[in-house]
């Protein structure tokens, strides 16, 4: 069986320096908010080139934290509107209404799935106050037409970058092109921690704080409470793994870019629509490489009995989700739900070999 994802694999790469930093913070005594925290953080602001990183318990809380503070700075009240793609994973909705926030859906483009940016300006309000892209499978949302807009409209752009380490755009990373960036560290992300981890980053040093204060219990000094805070802090064994993991994500990300074109190359069957590939192939990390038929529950069992497990993302859109259908049900996005009842997630990790990736085309051929 070619396994989609076979995470335990993966980390056996790495095994002994994971040990090695385990045994480090089990014997220090020192298990949150310490030195591997701040070691990581000031790591992630080279990679990135961002003046500021923040860590926290995970990618939701990313976003969380980031609407939170503008809340708190006076950037956004409760009942503004942030822009969203309809087919995005539910976190980046949740992020969203969890601060009161009111979520504006856009379609996504049928080339890319990444939000459509010319129907953005359609939908923006007075009470519009930012734009969440969302870097969705890995392949980048974002554009000099973007920027553009939310200057015309003093709107925010607070990226989604859950999917999407170490993608870049005219050379400068995701997470850095807008006002603010969430990152998610699951471990079935590219940059995988051994549980839940994320991140923030920003240029904005007011926001910073304020995120970094919120994120923990709303304090800047311990038993000082500046705001209504949450308990969302990245504990020291997550930020000493992917301390160790950062140091090989641009190798472990140019592996993945030789599956997807193997691919690309080798897939041709004309009942299979495959992903767009970019034509600077640096700009996509593939996170997931995700093709769309309308014959997926054949195409998925056959793919099963030639030995090849798949996945579905996403096969229920946010606004369809039970937890927001009542407040959503009257909005259509016929693309949106078409997509989710077309896509498939082939098999794609940087252990994935080329042979395995031509089993996986030669199946899909005999289709």
């Amino acid at each position: 069986m070619i396994r989609f994802l076979d995470l335990k694999a993966i980390n056996a790469q790495y095994t002994e320096e994971l040990k090695r930093v385990a045994s480090e913070i089990i014997d220090s005594g020192w298990y949150l908010l310490g030195q591997q925290n701040q070691c990581l953080e000031t790591e992630l602001q080279e990679y990135l080139l961002i003046h500021h990183v923040v860590t926290c318990a995970n990618g939701l809380d990313a976003l969380r934290l980031i609407l939170r503070g503008y809340i708190e700075l006076g950037v956004m009240h409760r009942g503004d509107e942030v822009i969203v793609p309809s087919n995005t994973y539910i976190a980046s909705v949740l992020a969203i209404t969890d601060n009161g926030l009111i979520p504006v859906f856009v379609e996504p483009d049928p080339r890319t799935y990444n939000l459509d940016i010319s129907k953005i300006e359609s939908v923006v309000t007075r009470r519009t106050r930012a734009i969440m892209p969302v870097h969705l499978y890995g392949q980048v949302c974002f554009s000099d037409e973007l920027l553009t807009l939310a200057k015309r409209h003093n709107l925010k752009i607070v990226e989604d970058n859950a999917q999407a380490f170490g993608a870049s755009w005219h050379g400068r990373r995701t997470g850095t092109l807008g006002d603010a960036a969430g990152f998610s560290f699951y471990p079935g992300k590219n940059l995988g921690a051994l549980g839940d981890a994320g991140a923030i980053a920003t240029s904005d040093e007011d926001l910073a704080k304020v995120v970094r204060a919120l994120g923990n219990y709303g304090s800047s000094k311990k038993y000082y409470n500046d705001y209504q805070g949450l308990n969302s802090r990245m504990d020291e064994l997550q930020a000493a793994f992917l301390r160790v993991k950062l140091k090989y994500i641009d190798d472990e990300n140019a592996k993945r870019r030789g599956i997807a074109e193997q691919y690309e190359r080798t897939i041709t069957n004309p009942q299979i629509v495959k992903p767009k590939h970019p034509i600077d192939p640096l700009e996509h990390v593939w996170h997931l490489y995700v093709i769309r038929t309308n014959r997926r529950e054949e195409l998925q069992q056959h793919l099963a009995l030639n030995g090849v497990e798949t996945l579905i993302h996403y096969p229920i859109e946010p606004t369809r989700q039970p937890a927001y259908s009542a407040a959503y049900r009257h909005l259509r996005f016929d693309l949106t739900q078409q997509l989710s009842e077309h896509v498939l997630s082939l098999p794609i990790s940087s252990l994935l070999s080329l042979e395995q990736a031509q089993s996986v085309a030669e199946a899909l051929q005999r289709f």
